[in-house]
């Protein structure tokens, strides 16, 4: 069920990077950036329990499903209104990094 949800976490998540680039200043946690500063095939995310770090990954990593489940337990958790104005992820940063370098692995062995 999760699966079918997905494409609209997507047509959300490009909802929400577009209306970052409209606000400016501060927020209570971050300092609200534009489109402008991520790069093209890329996603920003805030990850962490309590201090939210940002991270910009690739769109490709949306579509793994380790990476689905993060965005269905994110929806689950706080539907579309991100408390940091962008896509926050409930996970341990620890375990987000992992996550992210093993597919940054599996990426770069697919290459070769």
């Amino acid at each position: 069920m999760g699966l079918l949800r997905l494409p609209s976490v997507i047509a959300n998540t490009k909802q929400v990077m577009k209306l970052q680039s409209l606000f400016t200043g501060n927020n209570h946690h971050h300092r609200r950036r534009s489109c402008s500063d991520v790069p093209n095939g890329h996603v920003a995310v805030y990850v962490g329990d309590v201090q939210r770090r940002r991270f910009l990954v690739p769109v490709t990593f949306l579509n793994h499903p380790s990476f689905q489940e993060l965005l269905r337990r994110a929806e689950e958790e706080f539907g579309f209104d991100h408390p940091t104005g962008g896509l926050t992820i409930p996970c341990k940063e620890e375990a987000f990094i992992q996550l992210t370098s093993q597919l940054h692995s599996s990426r770069r062995s697919s290459r070769n």
